[in-house]
């Protein structure tokens, strides 16, 4: 057999192809990234929400047992520290409404984050059948920040 003068055809990938590639896969990167850190922002964020649940049942009993909200969270057998890794505690407790900020401490959450930025606040709402519903809200929080706190929070 005479190979002289067939061009031998290799198998692969050219380097345009695979620069096409790294480019779609760079840019997909670039897209994630920033969405997952805000994704786990927003999970901290909730944890703190669901931490103050304990809270939340403390106060209520409170007012179902004696009519009325109690005077402070130490009456209602609560501690204003410890509810979550990612939270101080609660603060700023209404005794008029029973309502109360969760203070996140944005600076174990992620050191981008402006301290006291992130406020969720938790109004109790006593409906004529004894039931008393929780509604959480924004508090004071800046319009950049909203997007960390889940969306229940952010209409009220």
């Amino acid at each position: 057999m005479n190979y002289v003068g067939k061009a031998h055809r290799t198998r692969g990938f050219t380097l345009i192809e695979l620069m096409i590639v790294i480019a779609v896969v760079a840019i997909l990167v670039a897209l994630a990234v920033p969405a997952y850190k805000d994704y786990t922002i927003r999970s901290k964020i909730a944890e703190c929400i669901n931490g103050a649940a304990v809270a939340k049942m403390g106060i209520s009993e409170y007012r179902q047992s004696f009519g009325a909200w109690p005077p402070t969270l130490g009456d209602a057998g609560l501690s204003e520290s410890g509810i979550s890794h990612y939270c101080t505690g609660l603060t700023n407790y209404v005794p008029a409404t029973g309502a109360f900020t969760i203070d996140v401490d944005e600076a174990a959450i992620d050191s981008t984050l402006a301290a006291d930025s992130i406020n969720p606040v938790m109004t109790p709402t006593e409906r004529t059948s004894g039931f008393i519903d929780w509604n959480c809200g924004k508090g004071t929080m800046a319009a950049a920040d909203l997007k960390y706190i889940p969306s229940t929070c952010r209409d009220s």
